[in-house]
């Protein structure tokens, strides 16, 4: 561990494992962005996040299918650093302000394309518009017919 890591027994949750702390200036700079900047860097940290989180589990698969007693420290080392990631994440997702449907979220858990949430709200926002234009165009033809009929009843 290098000088800018510490060790912290209650930190995250107590849950006793090492997290990496730094006190460089840089970090500070990057707390004191505008709000703009953290909007847009979220996603891509969150992505980024996710990543190294797929790495990790696919690291942690390969070590437990191969396990002896002798890959017990790495076993525990990726098992911290699969805790670390999935804290990291939490902290993350707690930034990030992505709204989304229920809807899309029920169709992604019953294994369904999120697509096909955006193709009925586009043929229901088309439905909308074509009884809404019918509306309008005979609100029109009535103010026509009537200025019509009262031209040529006088």
């Amino acid at each position: 561990m290098d000088s800018t890591q510490t060790t912290s027994a209650t930190g995250a949750g107590g849950n006793g494992i090492l997290i990496s702390q730094s006190n460089d200036t840089p970090a500070i700079a990057a707390t004191s962005s505008t709000d703009t900047d953290n909007s847009k860097q979220n996603p891509s940290q969150a992505i980024n996040s996710n990543q190294k989180t797929l790495g990790i589990l696919h690291q942690l698969y390969l070590t437990v299918s191969s396990f002896n007693i002798a890959s017990q420290v790495p076993l525990l080392q990726r098992m911290n650093n699969l805790v670390l990631e999935l804290d990291s994440m939490n902290r993350l997702a707690e930034k990030c302000n992505i709204q989304m449907p229920m809807e899309v979220v029920n169709l992604i858990e019953d294994g369904k394309n999120p697509d096909e949430f955006t193709r009925d709200v586009l043929n229901s926002s088309i439905a909308k518009n074509q009884t809404t234009k019918g509306k309008t165009d005979s609100f029109k033809f009535a103010t026509t017919s009537a200025r019509g009929a009262s031209t040529g009843f006088s």
